[in-house]
């Protein structure tokens, strides 16, 4: 049924985007590394600046990667970690967030699905969903130029990430965006 839409979600974020904002709520219980993982990474903002690096139209749109190449990520655990699945969280509809990695190898990269998309049950971590009207705005990603690659000719980019309810209390960011660019000033000068 449609309007089943899964257990109750515990965490979110509005992702400002140059598509629009997009409101996501996270299951915080039944994907407790993966969501851990990505709130911290947006409490430091790591996915400010980050492109939709591919867009599969009617599929997914991947995004996370700070390189903006697809072949980078990190993790909060100092390396990758292995993925999670929950019997009640499956890939019937657009709008759901999931890692991007496979098994064991998830980092910070992540997608949304624009359609449903079930042949990749089991295999990728089910963590968030679009909420609200903000689906709309996901969707215009779906309209993106892009290459045979699946690269978008002109990326749309994560702005700024908002965490509007933490489910972790014990979360410390490790740094922030106006701390790397202090230090990176730092070195700067530093070099000069």
């Amino acid at each position: 049924n449609v309007y089943v839409t899964g257990p109750v979600t515990c965490g979110k974020v509005t992702l400002h985007t140059s598509v629009g904002p997009i409101d996501v709520e996270l299951w915080a219980k039944e994907a407790p590394k993966t969501v851990r993982n990505f709130m911290q990474l947006c409490l430091e903002g790591y996915f400010e600046g980050c492109h939709f690096h591919r867009i599969i139209k009617d599929f997914i749109a991947q995004t996370g990667d700070a390189t903006n190449t697809g072949t980078g990520g990190e993790s909060i655990y100092g390396k990758p970690f292995m993925k999670e699945k929950h019997q009640r969280l499956r890939f019937g509809r657009r709008g759901l967030l999931a890692s991007a990695g496979g098994v064991d190898d998830n980092t910070s990269q992540f997608f949304i699905t624009l359609a449903p998309c079930e042949e990749l049950q089991n295999k990728h971590t089910i963590f968030g969903k679009v909420v609200g009207d903000t689906i709309y705005n996901t969707m215009k990603l779906n309209d993106s130029e892009v290459d045979e690659y699946d690269k978008p000719l002109f990326p749309p980019t994560i702005n700024k990430v908002e965490v509007l309810h933490n489910p972790f209390d014990d979360i410390v960011p490790r740094s922030t965006p106006q701390s790397r660019a202090a230090a990176a000033a730092a070195a700067a000068a530093a070099a000069a």
